[in-house]
């Protein structure tokens, strides 16, 4: 004998359907959740700060000088400082590394731009010379002291111009007015 239709057992169209899809999204969910966790902690964990920044000029020649914090949760090095759009020669960039625990608090002043030669000392603390790429641990601060930037003149005071760190990842850009070093 033939069974009737009714003594079959089964799932409905209806629900085969309505759980392939729930597991469809719920893939689809995993699946981005899983990729937004993968970009978000590669691209937030590089932060740096630019502050106490200046940039002075008189009749015998410019200098700049700010500080840099590294804010992120992974070391970074720094490729490439530019002042106005024009990348400076590490030759003239100057470094002194705050040992960790050290808080900074006066702002950077104008130093004498003719004891600017090899590694220099300006309020008791010693500025060595920069070959090359300059690494920044976390949580680490540099002061920075630029010599001469290439494109900065006595005709720019008042005027704003850019302080930028080129790293791996990222660009940071702050803008400063330049100041006259003179004293009167």
């Amino acid at each position: 004998m033939v069974g009737n239709i009714r003594d079959r057992k089964g799932l409905s169209e209806v629900v085969s359907t309505l759980i392939l899809l729930v597991v469809a999204v719920l893939l689809a969910s995993v699946a981005t959740y899983y990729a937004t966790n993968i970009t978000m902690t590669r691209t937030e964990t590089e932060a740096l700060q630019l502050s106490k920044e200046h940039v002075w000029v008189n009749n015998t020649g410019a200098i700049a000088a700010f500080k840099v914090s590294n804010l992120g949760g992974r070391d970074i090095l720094l490729d490439k400082i530019s002042i106005r759009g024009v990348s400076e020669k590490w030759t003239d960039v100057f470094i002194y590394r705050v040992p960790l625990g050290t808080i900074i608090s006066t702002d950077m002043t104008v130093c004498n731009y003719t004891n600017m030669t090899g590694g220099f000392t300006h309020e008791t603390r010693i500025y060595d010379t920069v070959t090359d790429d300059i690494p920044l641990v976390s949580g680490g601060e540099i002061l920075v002291y630029i010599m001469n930037p290439d494109n900065i003149q006595i005709d720019d005071i008042g005027t704003s111009v850019s302080l930028s760190i080129h790293t791996n990842n990222a660009q940071y850009i702050t803008e400063c007015n330049v100041e006259s070093a003179t004293t009167q």
